[in-house]
């Protein structure tokens, strides 16, 4: 049975339009042990003058590092979400973020089968996410990085459809990323779920719903962005945490939360049980 360690996904600052480096430093403010960047590919306008958090992997991966060890804080993984039925974008995607993981420090990228094409049936997706997963995941062996599948869309929506996912390659590289949040919005019971999947998990997101929204859109929708302050919704977290004990590694639980405030009153709400 693995350590479970409490870390906060960086879209905690996407609207206090700050930089990577203030993330990061934040997010150390308030006591977290661990981070989760986002990654993306080439240039954009806004990280690049200092105005949001995502990280390009076009820049030096060291970047990460430094600013992580500065701040005294370590990577859970890298948030490299990315469409795997689409392999034209997924493929070099994935695999650019396992090597820029395996030079930064973040054990773990994590990832799901993304909008799928609107031409394709679900016979071909599934043959192209076995080719993105492939290729992928012999980068990934090969380097000591794994890579997390998320509950997150149209396929992964309940238990079945993430095995489904998981079983296209067989590589010990492939785990599951389990998301609290997304797994209770597509009508599923998430502590259930993610007893199922416990032994295969290789990090989780710590995302609780509000009785707003689990109202609203329960049943309705695949998964969402961003929850609510851990303990403000409808999520069990002493069960989840009884259940992440079980996991046979160590266990990051990655809170996604839509505001400073939030992820303080997440921490604060979480360590109690831990």
């Amino acid at each position: 049975m693995g350590r479970i360690g409490i870390g906060i996904n960086n879209e905690f600052v996407r609207h206090e339009d700050k930089s990577f480096e203030w993330a990061v430093e934040k997010a150390a403010e308030l006591g977290y042990e661990y981070v989760e960047p986002m990654v993306h590919w080439g240039r954009e306008l806004l990280s690049e003058a200092g105005y949001f958090h995502s990280v390009s992997m076009l820049d030096d991966p060291y970047r990460v590092r430094r600013i992580c060890d500065k701040a005294g804080i370590k990577l859970s993984s890298l948030s490299s979400h990315t469409p795997l039925c689409k392999p034209e974008i997924s493929c070099e995607y994935l695999k650019q973020a396992i090597r820029f993981a395996a030079e930064c420090g973040a054990p773990v990228v994590n990832t799901d089968e993304g909008p799928k094409p609107a031409w394709t049936t679900e016979h071909e997706d599934h043959v192209l996410m076995r080719y993105v997963l492939k290729e992928s995941a012999a980068l990934a062996e090969e380097r000591g990085i794994l890579i997390g599948l998320e509950p997150h869309q149209q396929y992964s929506k309940n238990p079945d459809g993430l095995d489904k996912i998981y079983e296209l390659v067989d590589s010990p590289a492939i785990g599951i990323n389990f998301d609290t949040g997304n797994s209770y919005l597509s009508g599923h019971d998430p502590i259930q779920w993610l007893e199922h999947v416990v032994g295969r998990l290789v990090h989780l997101h710590a995302k609780d719903i509000s009785i707003a929204q689990s109202q609203n859109q329960r049943g309705k929708v695949t998964g969402t962005p961003l929850g609510c302050a851990c303990g403000e919704g409808v999520i069990d977290w002493k069960a989840v945490i009884e259940v992440c004990k079980k996991a046979p590694q160590d266990i990051v639980m990655s809170v996604e939360c839509g505001s400073v405030q939030q992820a303080q009153q997440s921490l604060r709400y979480l360590k109690a049980f831990l």
